[in-house]
């Protein structure tokens, strides 16, 4: 069966005690606003206003070292997997509910569960 996927965004990973500090340094130093702030589990999120360029940007206090990742999004992860593992992908864990994955030359990157599939570019039909 198709699916469906894009690029959603990038999450900026920062090992920090102040996150504040960290999303005030990327809101400014991109020129976008935080809009939403929200903890998942252990995690802390701010989301900056990445919606005049049609993406999804957080900066995401995390305890390994800083970096940034991208998340793939799609309508279905299972299939959006396998489909990354057959152009050499690896699966790394699976966290709450998503893939966090490395590419074959190391990079790190999630795939999620697509949110909004009407707003944006439209995604990549996958056969």
């Amino acid at each position: 069966m198709a699916h469906h996927s894009r690029l959603a965004g990038f999450i900026i990973d920062c090992r920090t005690d102040d996150l504040d500090a960290s999303a005030n340094f990327w809101s400014q130093a991109l020129g976008m606003p935080e809009t939403d702030r929200y903890e998942e589990g252990s995690s802390v999120y701010a989301e900056l206003d990445g919606s005049a360029h049609g993406m999804h940007i957080e900066v995401q206090r995390v305890s390994h070292e800083s970096r940034v990742h991208l998340d793939i999004e799609t309508d279905d992860i299972d299939a959006e997997v396998e489909r990354l593992e057959k152009l050499g992908a690896k699966r790394v864990a699976f966290v709450k509910r998503w893939w966090v994955m490395e590419a074959p030359s190391g990079q790190r990157f999630c795939v999620v569960k697509m949110k909004n599939p009407e707003r944006g570019p439209a995604p990549t039909r996958w056969d």
